[in-house]
């Protein structure tokens, strides 16, 4: 597992070099899968294909249920809908059938979701620190990566944090906490962007505000939750509101 220490990598502006407009933000944490770029398609393809292998047809409630959420749920999820029963050495290369062909289809291209290359861009070019938290594992993760640093000519992130380099996997608080830990950075001043409950859930628990912009998966108003329809218009001074909102909800926090 890569060290919070190595992972970290980009210079940060100082709080009073910043753009105007951050105030008390200190830092923007972005989910990847629905939230960044429409790769969860992908990744629901795949489990199709997977389901026709196994003589079935996985049905859309099932395929919700697995948005943002661990291989080994998301697998569980399928075969009850299919009605099957696999050992845990056919979940393993089931598991690593789904990784592999959604690999394939990532490297074939990703497009971003509305809005989100925008607000990416504007947050690094304000000197707020950044990471990206992803239930994917590092090898997936590293595709679209790779894609986003191409596209604007860069890595914009201080850290990554993916689902193989923590103790547990969202909804569990641990991988945000993980980054907020690298970035130095308290959650009180720490915005998390995301599409899934077990997202949201995870950000939530990890004591940050939340910005939920719902992909494939219906969200419920929470408190300390945001939730808009796109990451389109959504610049430095709405991720303050989001903060600002969340201490509306939590005085303490």
């Amino acid at each position: 597992m890569p060290t919070l220490e190595g992972m970290a990598t980009r210079r940060r502006i100082p709080i009073g070099n910043r753009a105007p407009g951050t105030g008390r933000l200190g830092a923007v944490l972005f989910d990847m899968d629905g939230t960044l770029v429409e790769s969860e398609q992908h990744w629901g393809e795949a489990m199709a294909e997977l389901a026709a292998r196994l003589g079935g047809a996985m049905s859309a409630a099932a395929r919700e249920r697995t948005v943002g959420t661990s291989m080994r749920f998301a697998m569980s999820v399928l075969y009850d809908d299919l009605g099957v029963e696999r050992s845990e050495g056919d979940y393993r290369a089931d598991a690593r059938w789904v990784e592999d062909r959604t690999r394939e289809l990532m490297a074939a291209g990703t497009h971003w979701r509305p809005g989100a290359r925008e607000l990416l861009t504007e947050v690094v070019a304000a000197g707020l620190p950044t990471a990206l938290v992803t239930t994917t594992p590092r090898r997936i993760a590293s595709v679209v990566l790779a894609q986003i640093a191409d596209d604007v000519g860069g890595d914009p992130f201080d850290l990554t944090v993916c689902g193989d380099e923590v103790p547990a996997r969202k909804p569990d608080p641990a991988p945000y906490r993980q980054a907020m830990a690298g970035l130095g950075v308290e959650p009180a001043c720490s915005v998390v962007i995301e599409d899934s409950l077990a997202g949201v859930t995870s950000g939530l628990s990890a004591g940050a505000a939340v910005l939920g912009v719902p992909s494939l998966q219906t969200l419920a108003p929470a408190p300390g939750l945001t939730l808009r329809d796109s990451l389109e218009g959504v610049g430095l001074a709405e991720l303050a509101e989001v903060l600002a909102a969340r201490d509306e909800d939590d005085p303490a926090a």
